[in-house]
């Protein structure tokens, strides 16, 4: 059994090396279960354990500022862009909303915005509230009124462009109306399916004997996503507007005064939207919904609460990945029993093993469920991560009745087992020790839960998995090269490593067999796959650093390592270094990477230490042209830089002054040291000014703060 951790120690009595430790520890997690949810389709846990994650995570971050950095993984949002799409940039970034589960979480939202705003307890405050729609999150731009884009949210920051498939959508006007109309403006909403059209597709769906869809998102989802708009248009899709991005003029001061502007100008937006100015009057809203849920033709999710006034949207700005003037409160999640077939172990890209349900089909919410995860051996054993017990330690075996829920509507998860229906030839499950693909040992790390084969460059599963992801669209995005043709290729020898997919039109010229002569291709769909895989051979080298596959390195240690180290020679050199000795000055260096600890160092160590590993990189290497990542966030005056503030402010709460600093692309921390830059210092500014004194550090006052990133208060 893995030794008890302090994932369940109060974040205040953590020590500053416990903080470290659980911090890395959580931040692998969330990298594995982003990849599983955004990239497999395959979450492994529900959205209430993942949103508690995110918030240990960021609530360390927030008692240990050292930790935390521009690139943060708690800045993610989203999943990439699909293929087959060209990619648009939002202006604005389309972000993700905070979650509340309770009444007490959506007190301390609203408290929340007192304290940053310095507000009394008596002064007034409103929100609008309405139905969270559970759609597919569009941004459609209009100059002069008309329509010239629309794009999905990706990844947040880079969506999908379906302007051809959203112009077939009856409810998006191509030309906005009224007089007084902004020279550009970008309105938001969301796409969706009617719960009866979603019912009559699937039905034309099996009729035709093609793809049937989970559920009216979905079905929604891939409808807009059609490569001929005329499928799209075929679909009887719908749209509510509820927001904007970047907007020349505000038509209202107020985000009620914009709702009603937005239906003005031409767009449907729901009905049940109304303003509610206290916590009570939240939460009858909340409830009132809850009880319509049913009778509503399309699905909902929750509701979601939005500040109503625009300066104090502006003034509270965002966190990492979401607005601090808004949050979801989600419903509670659905429930239904059924009786567990089998046990499946899976063995994923980084040789973990995870357990997965196989259930008699159910339907849960509308959804038929037939697997579920079981996350790990102990999960099974009804023994949770900290070693304390789940489920009053009651473990799971196949034969078992037992409940299953699909937290947040979406995430199929066992959460209890029906004991007095057990078969008195159930016995406890025995986890494989050796791995199922290839028979090597499967071993559990000291400290953690999952147990991992050890044989990863023998495992043909993990081969293969390391090529899925190598190409895959956060990586090289390889068009034309998906699960299938890797699969095949490497089951044909084709492709075993990274450089032979460089090398395929070379040895396919020379080759008897030619790959046009396969069953499914052609000289033209050959043609297009080599083209393809030739565009790719110039990659920035966060892409490159996250193909490679290293364990725990996903999306955002690979920009904070390729910022850091600048090139992949650069980057080889200090690990080269660094794995001779844990106490030299390259190992040392290695960890003061924002966001990069002892256990994603060590696995950057090892990664490069194994020799077979430098050689399928050198010889992708002569293969392809790595590029250095761009930076961000050029233009500000304190990009880049590290900032504390000490003291008392006096025209801005300390938190909102962290937030403006944020937004510029400073770094703020909470202990001076010899990589600050500006100390910001208030009256009853302490010890720091000392050791900003120490380090030679610039002080600045409030006022020369404001100043220097050119903010008149």
């Amino acid at each position: 059994m893995a030794p008890r951790d302090t994932s369940k120690t109060a974040v205040d009595k953590l020590t500053e090396k416990q903080a470290k430790a659980e911090h890395a520890r959580l931040e692998a997690e969330i990298k594995e279960h982003d990849e599983a949810y955004y990239q497999k389709d395959a979450p492994i846990i529900s959205d209430a354990e993942y949103d508690a994650q995110r918030r240990r995570y960021e609530a360390i971050e927030a008692a240990f500022p050292n930790l935390r950095t521009p690139e943060s993984l708690s800045r993610k949002v989203g999943a990439a862009p699909a293929r087959g799409f060209a990619k648009v940039r939002h202006a604005v970034p389309m972000l993700s909303l905070q979650n509340a589960f309770d009444a007490d979480e959506v007190a301390d939202f609203v408290g929340r915005i007192r304290r940053f705003l310095n507000l009394k307890e008596d002064e007034p405050i409103a929100f609008t509230a309405e139905p969270k729609i559970d759609g597919l999150s569009m941004s459609l731009r209009y100059e002069n009124g008309t329509l010239v884009k629309a794009a999905t949210r990706g990844d947040g920051f880079e969506g999908e462009d379906v302007t051809a498939n959203i112009r077939t959508v009856k409810e998006v006007p191509h030309q906005l109306k009224g007089k007084k109309i902004p020279s550009f403006c970008e309105l938001r909403g969301e796409i969706y399916m009617t719960k009866a059209a979603f019912l009559a597709l699937n039905k034309r769906q099996a009729e035709a004997d093609e793809q049937i869809f989970a559920n009216p998102r979905n079905s929604a989802a891939g409808s807009l996503r059609q490569k001929d708009p005329s499928i799209t248009a075929s679909r009887p899709l719908h749209f509510f507007a509820y927001s904007w991005g970047e907007i020349a003029d505000k038509a209202a001061p107020t985000q009620s005064g914009m709702i009603e502007w937005i239906g003005k100008i031409g767009f449907r937006t729901n009905p049940l939207w109304k303003i509610v100015r206290s916590i009570d009057e939240m939460l009858a809203f909340h409830r009132d919904i809850e009880e319509k849920r049913a009778k509503l033709d399309y699905d909902i999710d929750g509701v979601v609460y939005k500040l109503d006034r625009l300066d104090w949207q502006d003034r509270l700005g965002f966190v990492s990945r979401s607005p601090r003037w808004a949050i979801a409160h989600k419903f509670a999640a659905e429930r239904a029993t059924t009786v567990l077939r089998d046990i499946e172990i899976q063995v994923g890209r980084t040789g973990a093993l995870t357990p997965v349900a196989k259930l008699e089909p159910v339907t849960v919410g509308g959804v038929v469920v037939q697997n579920a995860s079981l996350h790990n051996e102990d999960y099974i054993k009804g023994i949770g991560n900290d070693g304390a017990p789940i489920r009053g330690g009651t473990d799971i075996r196949i034969g078992d009745t037992v409940i299953v829920q699909r937290a947040g509507d979406v995430i199929p998860q066992i959460v209890d087992v029906v004991l007095d229906k057990r078969p008195k030839t159930a016995k406890p499950y025995e986890f494989p020790t050796k791995c199922p693909a290839c028979g090597s040992h499967a071993v559990r790390e000291e400290g953690e839960s999952v147990r991992r084969c050890t044989g990863g460059l023998i495992c043909p599963t993990q081969q293969v998995e390391r090529l899925r992801h190598f190409v895959s669209r956060t990586a090289f995005d390889i068009e034309g090269l998906g699960e299938k043709q890797v699969q095949a290729f490497f089951a044909d020898g084709l492709i075993m490593e990274p450089a032979d997919i460089f090398t395929l039109r070379a040895r396919d010229a020379r080759a008897a067999k030619k790959l046009a002569d396969r069953e499914g291709y052609g000289a033209v769909s050959v043609r297009n796959l080599f083209d393809a895989i030739d565009a790719r051979r110039k990659i920035s080298l966060n892409r490159l650093i996250y193909a490679l596959g290293i364990r725990h390195i996903g999306e955002t240690n690979a920009r904070l390592l390729a910022r850091h180290f600048g090139t992949i020679e650069a980057l080889r050199a200090a690990l080269k270094d660094a794995a001779k000795d844990k106490d030299s000055e390259a190992y040392e260096d290695l960890t003061t990477v924002g966001g990069i600890g002892e256990v994603v160092a060590d696995a950057l160590v090892e990664f490069f230490k194994e020799p077979r590993n430098n050689d399928a990189l050198d010889r992708l290497l002569v293969e392809i042209e790595v590029e250095p990542m761009e930076a961000v966030k050029k233009d500000s005056p304190v990009a880049g830089k590290t900032v504390v503030f000490t003291g008392s402010l006096e025209k801005m709460t300390r938190d909102e002054a962290k937030a403006m600093a944020e937004r510029l692309g400073a770094k703020t921390a909470g202990s001076v040291s010899k990589k600050t830059d500006y100390v910001v210092a208030g009256p009853g500014a302490g010890s720091k000014l000392g050791k900003a004194k120490e380090f030679d550090v610039e002080v600045l006052t409030e006022d020369d703060w404001l100043k220097l990133i050119g903010e008149t208060r």
